[in-house]
């Protein structure tokens, strides 16, 4: 069975190397929203080894390695180290919960590099054109890109350190 992806439009600015924005549905928007729900400790465990979380994965780590014998008796460090999740992360494309999702379809939406999330209109385009200072929209590139679950944890592992995470995952 595939694992399901999301496709996003990438608006690039070729001469600085960025993407401005990405257009996008409801799958995406769903979840990026949605890994705002999971638990710290989930996301350091989704995340490999090699990729930085900068002192995160020390003290994932520092816990997992402590013996049982410093634990309270009372106590499962495991709760913490894999706290019960909703369903762990969905892939892009999924349904969260089974109900539809968080937020509405019909609509496309614009996802900024720092991934902040807004509705997409002609005039939102214009006014974030303007405000990139993008004189010549020949500088502009569209490519599409697919958010599958390997890049879906590229892009969990960029947002705890960086805010360019659109063109860290798709054009680094």
């Amino acid at each position: 069975m595939a694992i399901p992806s999301v496709e996003l439009k990438l608006v690039i600015n070729t001469e600085e190397k960025r993407v401005l924005f990405a257009e996008t549905g409801k799958d995406c928007v769903d979840f990026l929203f949605y890994i705002l729900s999971l638990p710290v400790a989930t996301v350091v465990g989704l995340i490999s080894r090699e990729q930085s979380l900068g002192s995160l994965r020390n003290i994932f780590e520092s816990l997992e390695t402590l013996n049982e014998s410093y634990i309270q008796p009372n106590q499962n460090k495991n709760l913490i180290l894999h706290p019960p999740c909703p369903s762990s992360i969905p892939s892009p494309g999924s349904s969260i919960d089974g109900g539809g999702g968080l937020v509405k379809g019909m609509v496309t939406y614009m996802v900024m590099d720092d991934l902040i999330v807004k509705p997409l209109s002609t005039i939102s385009s214009i006014g974030l054109l303007n405000s990139f200072q993008i004189k010549d929209v020949g500088l502009l590139e569209e490519r599409v890109v697919t958010l599958g679950a390997g890049e879906a944890l590229k892009m969990l592992a960029a947002m705890l350190k960086s805010t360019t995470v659109l063109t860290d995952v798709f054009l680094k």
